[in-house]
C-alpha cells in the first residue's frame, strides 16, 4: 500500500468541515425573520437563549428588549445561583460591571449642566479631599473630558481584587493614591481606564457634598425611573443578588468594590432598558440632561481605541459608538468582572435597544450571537460584536489545522511501524536538527499553556471561553505528538527512498 496524498487532504477538509461547524457560525436550527413580528422574536429568544446558554456553560442571563423607544419584552432564562436552584428573573438585580460608566457619565453630564462643572477644566480644580501625588507629574493637567473620553492617560487599575460585603477594604482615596498615576501623557491617546472614572466619583463627591451613591441615586437613577438600580450595597438587603461564576465554573458569592464609578451599579436589565429609551433622539424631555448634553455624550472623542477597535468605531464620553451598515450611529457599553458579563447596546435614532446581564465570564460568544440575532431583527445590519463569532470560527480552524497536523503524524508513525521500508520523509529524516526542532517546538507549546494557565485573566479566554480550552488540549496533544515523532525518528536508519512497501 503506498502512502495516499489524497488521504491528507480528506483529513484536512473534514477537520475544516467540523472547525467551522463547531465554530457556532450557525450552530443552531432557530433562524431570526427580518422584521418579524415582537411574538415571533420572543419566541425565537425564548428558544435561542436557552441553547446558548447550555452549550456556553452559562448558569442564567436576564434580557430586556426596547423597540420604537419603549420596553417592548423582557425576560430572564437560567439560574442566580445553580448550587442552590434560584431561578434568574426580570426582577433580578445584578452587578452589571463597566455598564456603570454611562451611568456616571451621565451624572457627570449633569454637574456640568447645571454650571457646577467645566467639562475642559482640570479635574485638580474641583478636588478638595485629595490631591494627586507628586509622583504623577502633569496629572494636575487632566481634564473631565479626558477622564470620560479614558484619554487621561491613567492605568486601568486593579480588577481582580473583590471584598465580601462588610469586609474591611481600602478608601476610594487610598485607592486612588496608589493608582492615578498617568502612564501615558494625559490626552495623548485612549487608554482603557477603571481609575479614571473612579476619580470622577470622588469629583462628583467634592463638588456635591454628597456620597457619590446618594447624588447618583437623587440625580440620575430615579429621574430615570431606574427604580431598582443603585450604587449603594446596603440597599440590596432585601434583594437576591445573583451568584457570578468565572471561566472554570467556579461560584463566586456576591461581592463589592472599594470604588463605585467605574463598576459599582446594581441594576435590572429593564431598568437598564430605561436608561437606554432616555437617550434616544425622540424620547420626551427627562429632567436630567438635555438632548444636546446627550448628543455630546454619544460624541466620538478617540477613534483609535485598540483592540475595541475591533468591534467599535470609537469612544465618546462613557460610551462605545458604532456606525451601523446603514449609517445610525449604535452607542454601546459592556462590563465584564470576576463571574459576571453584561453588555448594552443602543441606536438612538431608531428607538432600538438590547441589554443582556449574565452570572458568568463566558458570555461573550453568546453575547454576541444575541446581538447578531437583534440586529438582524430590527434590520439595522450587522454590528461590531458580530465579528466575535467570525474570531470564532478562525478559532476553531485553527483547532481544526492543529489536529489535522497531529493526526497525520500519528499516521505516519503507525505507518512506519508497520512497512517494512521505513521512510522518514515526513519526520524530517533522522537528522539531529529534526529532532532538535520538534523537541524545541514541544516545549516551547508546554512552556506558553503553563503560562497561560498561570495568568489570572487572558483575553482570549475571555472572549473565546469554549474554543480556547480546545485550543490548550489541542496544542497539549500536538506538543506529545512532537516528542514522540523525535523519539521514533532517532532511531529510524537514514534512507533515499521515498516509497513504502506495506505490501
Amino acid at each position: 500500500m503506498r502512502w495516499k496524498k489524497g488521504w491528507i487532504w480528506a483529513m484536512l477538509l473534514t477537520s475544516f468541515g467540523l472547525a467551522f461547524a463547531a465554530s457556532g457560525l450557525q450552530p443552531f436550527g432557530n433562524t431570526v425573520t427580518p422584521g418579524a413580528g415582537l411574538d415571533a422574536f420572543a419566541a425565537f429568544l425564548d428558544k435561542q437563549v436557552p441553547e446558548l446558554l447550555q452549550r456556553y456553560d452559562i448558569p442564567g442571563a436576564s434580557l430586556a428588549l426596547v423597540a420604537n423607544g419603549e420596553l417592548a419584552w423582557s425576560g430572564a432564562y437560567g439560574y442566580a445561583d445553580a448550587a442552590n436552584q434560584i431561578p434568574m428573573t426580570t426582577k433580578t438585580t445584578m452587578r452589571v460591571q463597566s455598564i456603570s460608566k454611562p451611568i456616571t457619565a451621565w451624572g457627570v453630564m449633569r454637574l456640568v449642566q447645571t454650571g457646577k462643572i467645566d467639562l475642559d477644566a482640570p479635574a485638580a480644580d474641583y478636588l478638595t479631599s485629595w490631591r494627586f501625588s507628586q509622583a504623577a507629574p502633569g496629572a494636575e493637567h487632566i481634564t473631565i473630558r479626558q477622564l470620560l473620553s479614558h484619554t487621561a492617560g491613567l492605568p486601568l487599575g486593579d480588577v481582580f481584587t473583590i471584598y465580601a460585603p462588610g469586609e474591611a477594604m481600602p478608601s476610594l482615596r487610598e485607592k486612588l493614591t496608589a493608582e492615578a498615576v498617568p502612564v501615558r501623557e494625559p490626552g495623548s491617546s485612549f487608554s482603557y481606564s477603571n481609575t479614571g472614572y473612579n476619580l470622577l466619583e470622588l469629583l462628583i463627591e467634592d463638588v456635591t457634598g454628597q456620597e457619590f451613591s446618594d447624588y447618583m441615586r437623587q440625580e440620575v437613577l430615579r429621574p430615570l425611573n431606574m427604580v431598582r438600580s443603585t450604587f449603594d450595597w446596603s440597599e440590596l438587603d432585601d434583594l437576591a443578588v445573583p451568584v457570578g461564576y468565572r471561566l472554570n465554573g467556579d461560584p463566586v458569592p456576591a461581592y463589592v468594590y472599594p470604588e463605585k464609578g467605574s463598576g459599582g451599579l446594581f441594576a435590572t436589565a429593564e431598568d437598564l432598558a430605561a436608561f437606554a429609551i432616555c437617550g434616544m433622539i425622540n424620547a420626551p424631555a427627562n429632567a436630567v440632561l438635555s438632548r444636546q448634553a446627550i448628543e455630546a455624550l454619544h460624541s466620538p472623542v478617540s477613534q483609535a481605541i485598540g483592540v475595541y477597535g475591533l468591534v467599535f468605531d470609537g469612544y465618546a464620553l462613557g460610551h462605545y459608538v458604532e456606525t451601523l451598515p446603514g449609517g445610525h450611529l449604535a452607542v454601546a457599553h459592556g462590563g465584564q468582572g470576576t463571574g459576571i458579563m453584561t453588555h448594552y447596546h443602543a441606536v438612538p435614532e431608531t428607538g432600538d435597544a438590547l441589554v443582556i446581564l449574565t452570572n458568568s465570564q463566558r458570555s461573550w460568544p453568546a453575547i454576541a450571537r444575541l446581538l447578531c440575532d437583534w440586529s438582524r431583527w430590527r434590520n439595522l445590519g450587522t454590528v461590531g460584536m458580530g465579528r466575535i463569532i467570525w474570531g470564532q470560527a478562525m478559532l476553531w480552524v485553527l483547532i481544526g489545522m492543529v489536529w489535522s497536523g497531529g493526526l497525520v503524524m500519528c499516521l505516519r508513525i503507525l505507518q512506519i511501524l508497520v512497512c517494512k521500508n521505513k521512510d522518514s520523509t515526513l519526520l524530517s529524516g533522522t537528522t539531529r536538527l529534526g529532532r532538535i526542532l520538534r523537541i524545541g517546538a514541544a516545549v516551547s507549546i508546554v512552556a506558553i499553556l503553563a503560562w497561560c494557565s498561570s495568568q489570572r485573566y487572558l483575553f482570549l479566554a475571555s472572549v473565546f471561553p469554549r474554543a480556547t480550552e480546545w485550543l490548550g488540549v489541542s496544542l497539549l496533544v500536538l506538543a506529545v505528538v512532537l516528542l514522540l515523532t523525535a523519539a521514533i525518528s532517532r532511531h529510524l536508519p537514514r534512507t533515499k527512498d521515498r516509497h513504502l512497501d506495506c505490501r
